[in-house]
């Protein structure tokens, strides 16, 4: 697939996903065993990390290592159900667009067949001192690979 298809955001044969489970733990919740809502985006981070880990085969501490960070620029989350103590969730990711210096990603998280909640990231792509940088071919190419 060229550069440029990627580049304008096209993600050969719809957008790449992932699923990975999470025990909501009682840290995680209220007094009355509900899940705190700010915690939804931390299962958002869990499953963008496990995206990352799984299409590029490296934990992303190694890009930033390598002088890649994605910082959040945007972040929505739209709340149906809620999650409680100690249900094991499944949070589905997808990666949803690219340009060359952002990627967005969106998500959902389900108790078995009970959507909870809905959201989307995008993150820039910046060096270690904050300024825009294009994300790398190869991790473009390893995004977008079936």
């Amino acid at each position: 697939m060229p550069q440029d298809s990627i580049s304008q955001g096209e993600l050969p044969g719809g957008p790449v996903s992932h699923k990975v489970q999470y025990r909501v733990i009682y840290g995680d919740t209220d007094k009355a065993g509900v899940m705190y809502y700010g915690n939804y985006f931390r299962l958002f981070e869990i499953g963008r990390t496990e995206l990352l880990r799984c299409r590029l085969d490296l934990p992303y501490s190694r890009l930033e290592e390598m002088g890649i960070i994605f910082p959040v620029v945007e972040a929505y989350a739209r709340y149906k159900a809620s999650a409680h103590y100690d249900d094991l969730l499944e949070i589905e990711t997808r990666l949803e667009n690219n340009t060359r210096v952002s990627i967005s990603f969106s998500y959902e998280i389900w108790r078995e067949d009970k959507l909870l909640v809905s959201g989307h990231t995008k993150h820039a792509s910046v060096d270690p001192t904050g300024r825009l940088i294009k994300i790398p071919q190869g991790i473009m190419e390893a995004l977008a690979a079936r």
